[in-house]
């Protein structure tokens, strides 16, 4: 019974380790996350599509600029491989099309609108243009299996560019690709529960190592991304609370949200609504 007890603390303690070791993120030569705090970051710009001002659009990057609200924005690929501000894979939603943007030159979506607004789909470059340095980014960057071209189209923009700016993705292959090419670059690990809507494509051995951040060991991200419904994630609280690691929530919906896990999280990405301050206080 003796040596059962031992094997089983053993096991249970060996396990403990693995599984730290695994969510561990960036301890050490990490970048500067500073200039990045005190802001609250409007989700795809400061939008309300029913209202003429379309997410990922030039008008409402102005507009969360203006305010003074940091901007979560998304970074994919035309078919020439020209950086674009746009979400979703495919045109049907935003733009009122089928297809997929990746098979669109950047030519060709110039004939397609932002929810029938006369604004187009941005280059990454005229954003940046755009903001000007004014507030910083949270560049999100979409990568589909393991390409990251995006990463390397994108990164030959966002060096030149003199503002503030960090970069998450979903995609563990980003961060890994940051991590080698431009270590510099504060770079964040987007996850969720992702079944917590039955999503069939997403129920894989990948999807639950991505939900309690099972890759963070080759990652290594300066901070977190997290769906605030999954504030409780066991993963996410000990790379908060034991590693200090930054810790940022999307999307928060309503004043109330936000005040309501506002202990949880560092830093959060809004939209629906506009939070009481901007730029935090000091």
């Amino acid at each position: 019974m003796r040596r059962i007890i031992l094997n089983t603390i053993s096991s249970v303690t060996g396990f403990a380790v693995l599984y730290l070791a695994a969510i561990m993120p960036n301890l050490r030569k990490k970048p500067d996350i500073g200039l990045l705090l005190g802001y609250d970051y409007a989700h795809r710009g400061l939008h309300n599509n029913k209202a003429g001002v379309p997410e990922n659009s030039l008008t409402a990057f102005d507009k969360a600029a203006a305010a003074g609200y940091g901007i979560e924005l998304d970074v994919q690929l035309t078919k020439d491989k020209i950086p674009v501000v746009f979400h979703d894979s495919t045109l049907d939603r935003v733009c009122g099309v089928a297809g997929r943007l990746a098979d669109h030159t950047y030519e060709e979506l110039a004939a397609f609108r932002l929810y029938g607004t006369g604004e187009l789909i941005p280059r990454l470059d005229q954003v940046l243009e755009l903001v000007a340095g004014r507030v910083p980014l949270i560049v999100e960057m979409k990568i589909e299996l393991a390409d990251t071209g995006v990463c390397e189209a994108a990164d030959e923009i966002l060096r030149k560019y003199e503002g503030v700016y960090c970069i998450e993705s979903f995609n563990p292959i980003g961060l890994l690709w940051y991590r080698k090419n431009n270590p510099a670059v504060v770079r964040g690990q987007l996850s969720k529960d992702f079944f917590r809507h039955g999503e069939k494509e997403e129920n894989t051995l990948v999807h639950r190592a991505l939900k309690n951040l099972l890759f963070n060991f080759l990652t290594k991200p300066d901070f977190i991304a997290y769906d605030y419904k999954g504030a409780k994630c066991l993963s996410r609280r000990i790379c908060r609370y034991l590693y200090k690691n930054l810790s940022v929530a999307y999307t928060i919906k309503s004043q109330q949200q936000l005040d309501k896990y506002s202990k949880d999280f560092d830093l959060f990405i809004f939209e629906q609504f506009e939070p009481q301050v901007g730029k935090a206080m000091d």
